[in-house]
């Protein structure tokens, strides 16, 4: 069975179609796409959370009329999870249903050993197509149809995953020990994503083309925004990207992304918004800000990205936006290090750290020391306990 226009004839053609379905493609990213239908070869987009990268693969399958297959990937996962499973249910059915088989198959063996050869000489059958369970890799290569494979995320998964990505990503194939290798006998058009939150390795980067995706100026934001039919006019709209630019200027640990201009764009039409006003964008501001200190830092930058000539109340926009402190108080325990969010590489890079632990970690037999129970009491447990409870957590613990 043929699919309809499983090609493009030119980068152009790429930016046409794509803007037909609502996304906008620019010429270097038209040109990616338009290199990878051409060279079969998959393409790892890079880039900031919220700028298109998904949804390009999403929108390349409806061009294209293929299968979208999704594999989300997440720390921890491994070849089981991404390529194929047994189905040991399914095969234990079996064997409960064999038994009489099983039992005339060694009915006039002579020895225990030539009826335990007899049934080994069977075990194939349960080690067939009919028990495998494929994942979304080994699903793209077995499919008879054409299909676009997304990997969405692959930098939250652990480097092991990599490895088993690179005989597909660089063969089309994949290995399965007990049965074979199965051969994609039309290649997936294959789209890898990255938040950057590690550094991939070099053999899955030489095996892909490469795009970077970026923030979008201001007036292809504009154009994206209006494609999307969110309510909004297009002068509240073209205003609204102005305002989300400016926030991504501030010092915030999560910039907005384009999808969540988005969101906020539609969130102010269902307000059934006729213009954009302080108030009004106070109240909406997390749509595009997620964290507590970047949405006092957004309300404070609001006025003046509404209107440069406004006079701003000092008083009025300091760090007292109902947090529990003001100007002269000290600042909430809560809002150390609050600008700055885990690093995911410093995370992971933590977790090979040799000496981590102390020895009683891992079951030692010898008891933690005084000393070792006040160090860690010191250091944890002042954070976590004696500062969230105050003197509570000293009543609790002398009438224990």
């Amino acid at each position: 069975m043929t699919i309809s226009q499983p090609d493009f004839s030119s980068v152009a053609d790429v930016i046409t179609r794509f803007a037909s379905h609502g996304y906008i493609a620019d010429d270097r990213l038209a040109t990616t796409v338009f290199v990878q239908t051409k060279l079969d070869k998959p393409v790892l987009l890079e880039g900031p959370a919220g700028v298109g990268k998904t949804e390009l693969a999403k929108t390349l399958a409806l061009v294209t009329g293929r299968r979208l297959l999704r594999l989300q990937c997440y720390e921890g996962q491994d070849e089981t999870k991404a390529l194929y499973e047994w189905d040991y249910g399914k095969q234990l059915l079996y064997t409960q249903v064999l038994k009489e088989k099983i039992g005339e198959l060694v009915a006039d063996a002579e020895t225990l050993g030539e009826a335990v050869d007899r049934i080994a000489a069977q075990e194939s059958v349960f080690f067939s197509e009919r028990f495998l369970a494929p994942r979304p890799l080994l699903e793209s290569v077995r499919s008879e149809l054409p299909v676009v494979l997304l990997i969405d995320e692959v930098d939250r998964a652990d480097e092991a995953l990599e490895a088993v990505l690179l005989e597909l990503l660089g063969e089309n194939q994949v290995s399965v020990p007990e049965i074979g290798t199965f051969t994609s006998s039309t290649p997936a058009y294959v789209v890898l994503t990255s938040n950057n939150t590690r550094d991939l390795s070099a053999a899955l980067k030489r095996r892909c083309l490469h795009a970077f995706l970026d923030y979008p100026s201001a007036e292809r934001e504009l154009e994206i925004v209006r494609t999307k039919d969110t309510g909004l006019t297009d002068a509240l709209a073209e205003q609204l990207v102005h305002i989300v630019r400016g926030l991504r200027d501030l010092d915030l640990r999560k910039s907005p992304s384009v999808s969540e201009t988005i969101d906020w764009a539609r969130t102010l039409a269902v307000l059934g918004a006729t213009e954009l006003t302080a108030k009004l964008l106070r109240d909406t501001v997390s749509v595009v800000v997620k964290y507590d200190k970047d949405v006092r830092k957004a309300v404070d930058a609001l006025p003046k990205l509404l209107d440069p000539n406004a006079d701003i109340d000092e008083h009025q926009h300091g760090h007292g936006h109902g947090h529990g402190h003001g100007h002269g108080s000290e600042p909430a325990a809560t809002d150390v290090d609050e600008d700055h969010g885990p690093d995911g590489r410093a995370v992971r890079a933590a977790k090979d750290a040799p000496g981590r632990h102390n020895d009683n970690y891992y079951g030692s037999s010898g008891a933690a020391t005084p000393a070792q129970v006040s160090a860690g009491s010191s250091s944890q447990g002042s954070r976590s306990f004696a500062k969230g409870f105050g003197n509570s957590g000293r009543r609790i613990g002398k009438h224990n």
